[in-house]
């Protein structure tokens, strides 16, 4: 029984883990005020790119494409819904709509019919030393990928850079009231393409994982709704990333629940398990309604120039 626990506990922080990294940067695009709905897009941009790019250079390299992916798609959001002041809405869908036919024509234009199984390299997991000797939690969270590691940093290194620093400070108000901001001297439109940018490359970051750390190879929309996921975590985290990264387990381990069943044995098809997160990201959004307050410049299309 412990074994299965373990197995369960070690699943859910492996699915977890591009969530928590795009829900982290959507946290800070929400927080100043954009939502991006073209996540998706740039997770989808970030594993195909850290295929490619892995393939000539290695795993790191292939992250380092990942983000460079991720962070274009934002930058491509960023120039209509916050320099032109587009939609946001229908910009992200635009884009993650064009980032998903691009990835899979690129694709089988660089790989054909045979595709990239098996040629792809993978990170492995990395032991830490003593942590990962604790009962229970050790394996689950210290026997992970390098790249977890990373994740744990970052949930503190957000929250500290968020509420006690004076660009933390800024980005939150242009959330809240952007008028405000301005006669404060702030910029909103800088701020917020900066966030917007950093979303991007963590969603891009996202995307590599789930080729460079876990799949090992890429499959035409393996990003599987990943962006929006991201998107309810961060409502349900309440836009904290302290909340996320709670969010991002909870979800999680909705999805390595069927692998704790078949490690007790029980025969439920798994069907049910893959949509399990798609069912969750609409109860979360529905029990939510009403009850957290969303940054109050949430999506708000700016009609007068900001600077």
């Amino acid at each position: 029984m412990n074994g299965a626990f373990t197995a369960l506990l070690e699943g859910t922080v492996r699915t977890a883990t591009p969530l928590l990294f795009a829900a982290l940067g959507e946290t800070v695009v929400e927080r100043s005020g954009v939502i991006n709905i073209g996540l998706e897009g740039s997770i989808i941009a970030g594993a195909l790119a850290g295929l490619i790019a892995a393939g000539h250079g290695g795993v790191w390299l292939g992250f380092l494409g990942a983000m460079v992916a991720g962070a274009s798609i934002a930058l491509l959001f960023a120039v209509f819904a916050v320099i032109l002041r587009a939609d946001q809405i229908i910009t992200g869908t635009a884009i993650t709509l064009l980032a998903l036919g691009a990835t899979g024509t690129i694709y089988r234009i660089a790989y054909g019919s045979t595709g990239a199984a098996l040629t792809t390299p993978t990170m492995a997991p990395t032991r830490i030393p003593g942590l990962a000797s604790l009962p229970l939690l050790g394996p689950a969270l210290f026997i992970q990928p390098s790249i977890t590691y990373l994740a744990y940093l970052l949930i503190p290194a957000i929250w500290w850079w968020m509420y006690r620093t004076q660009a933390g400070l800024a980005l939150r108000a242009i959330g809240e009231h952007p008028e405000a901001a301005i006669a404060a001297g702030i910029s909103p439109k800088h701020f917020q393409t900066a966030a917007v940018l950093f979303g991007g490359l963590l969603g891009g970051i996202s995307g590599g994982i789930l080729v460079l750390a876990q799949a090992g190879t890429f499959a035409e929309g393996m990003s599987a709704g990943r962006g929006f996921i991201a998107i309810a975590i961060v409502v349900l985290g309440r836009w904290t990333p302290l909340g996320t990264a709670l969010a991002a387990l909870i979800f999680g381990g909705a999805s390595a629940l069927q692998f704790f069943f078949q490690a007790m044995g029980w025969t439920i098809p798994y069907q049910l398990f893959l949509v399990l997160p798609y069912v969750l990201t609409l109860l979360a959004l529905a029990s939510t309604q009403g009850r957290t307050l969303a940054p109050a410049a949430l999506a708000r299309r700016q009609l007068h120039p900001i600077p």
